[in-house]
């Protein structure tokens, strides 16, 4: 294993450099950090590039060394660093001693819309990583078979997000559409029937089939669904609420409409 002693070695530096979506987005990579991460990434053959250690939590934790063995066996590439400069490299105020960068996973239509009669979610322009990172992580939870995420939304492989989704990102498909005339037609082709959940003109959730092959719309969190989605969709749907409040947080919106889904699955 390489041991990283100094600042601007290229190792540290990529790290630090891929805090910046611009970064990642040229690289085509993303951070993941803490040993729960790496242990999905490592089972769900995600492409690790670099496995970087805490060289003083790497001689303490067994959990640690056994994800240095995996990861030797599989050939990755991997470094050590004293504490200071691990904690330099971290994206969090409390690392858990690894970090690792992993290459973004990209979706082909057709591996997007393999599972028939699959559920998607879908992400008009939502913003604040925490939901995108908890949307992904509950889709996972709720069975559903991918994300389809608007041009103007967060992004999902900041390190708040991917952080949120909890290794949804290694499950997930994760598709990204720049038009949402164009995500429609593209939902269409596949036979899914649009929801748009919205406060008006709108039928309560419930009492909508949502068991298959339903794509769910979950609109920015200050502004909601955009016109062509209302305008769009096959049908409108909402969340009733008696107590004075506006709106539901688009996280929690998303996850009951989701749960919703899964329990008509269940319940047939």
């Amino acid at each position: 294993m390489k041991e990283v002693s100094a600042k601007d070695n290229p190792i540290i530096k990529k790290f630090r450099g891929l805090s910046r979506k611009k970064y990642r987005d040229e690289l085509g990579l993303y951070l993941i950090e803490g040993p729960n991460l790496l242990t999905e990434a490592l089972e769900r053959g995600a492409e690790i590039g670099q496995i970087l250690f805490d060289e003083e939590a790497l001689f303490r934790s067994r959990e640690l060394q056994e994800l240095a063995r995996r990861a030797k066996a599989k050939a990755i590439p991997m470094a050590s660093a004293a504490p200071s400069l691990f904690s330099r490299a971290a994206q969090t105020d409390a690392p858990q001693g690894v970090m690792a960068w992993v290459k973004k996973r990209l979706w082909t239509e057709e591996e997007f819309f393999n599972l028939s009669g699959g559920n998607v979610i879908v992400l008009d322009r939502l913003q604040d990583p925490g939901n995108l990172g908890t949307i992904l992580r509950t889709a996972v939870s709720a069975g559903f078979s991918g994300a389809v995420l608007l041009a103007g939304c967060g992004d999902i492989y900041g390190p708040k997000a991917v952080r949120a989704a909890a290794g949804a990102l290694f499950r997930l498909p994760v598709m990204g559409c720049d038009d949402p005339l164009a995500a429609l037609a593209l939902l269409r082709h596949h036979n899914k029937t649009v929801y748009a959940a919205a406060l008006e003109k709108s039928r309560v959730y419930f009492q909508c089939d949502l068991r298959r092959d339903c794509a769910i719309v979950i609109g920015n969190e200050g502004n909601g669904i955009c016109r062509e989605f209302l305008e769009g969709a096959d049908e409108r749907i909402t969340i009733p609420m008696e107590g004075r409040t506006e709106s539901l947080n688009a996280g929690i919106a998303a996850g009951i409409l989701m749960y919703e889904a899964l329990r008509q699955k269940y319940t047939g």
